[in-house]
């Protein structure tokens, strides 16, 4: 019949390597203690907040460009027309900026308000015991 021979090799991972798959499983598990509930809430109040500040600032800047534009074509290029009609059309964005701040930030209250204070009541109440 033959040699019957059985084979079999074990190679552990290394300490680096097993650190490496622990922080790429941790990545991918629920959050369940009061750290990943911390760090949840965190993550929603900078969305919350960060959102709305980017957006009226990428407004309030294009708007600053534009109107700096049409001031630089009528005190340089001596473009008097051009530059007031190109300085009209930057003052809306920056006058819209703080608005837009405003009713994001209130959007996204109301929409992430009620799972922030879920969480902010989870947290105080875990510490609480």
């Amino acid at each position: 019949m033959g040699n019957k021979e059985f084979n079999y090799t074990y190679k552990a991972p290394t300490e680096e390597e097993r650190r490496e798959i622990e922080s790429i499983k941790r990545q991918y598990e629920e959050p369940k203690t009061e750290e990943g509930k911390l760090e949840r809430l965190r993550k929603l109040n900078n969305y919350v907040n960060g959102q709305a500040t980017a957006l009226a600032l990428v407004s309030g800047i294009l708007g600053l460009l534009i109107f700096g534009l049409g001031l630089t074509m009528v005190l340089e290029w001596s473009l008097l027309i051009w530059g007031i009609v190109v300085m009209v059309v930057g003052i809306p964005p920056m006058v819209v900026a703080y608005p837009l701040y405003n009713k994001i930030l209130k959007r996204n209250k109301e929409r992430y308000g009620k799972e922030i204070l879920r969480l902010s009541e989870e947290l105080l109440s875990e510490g609480i015991n």
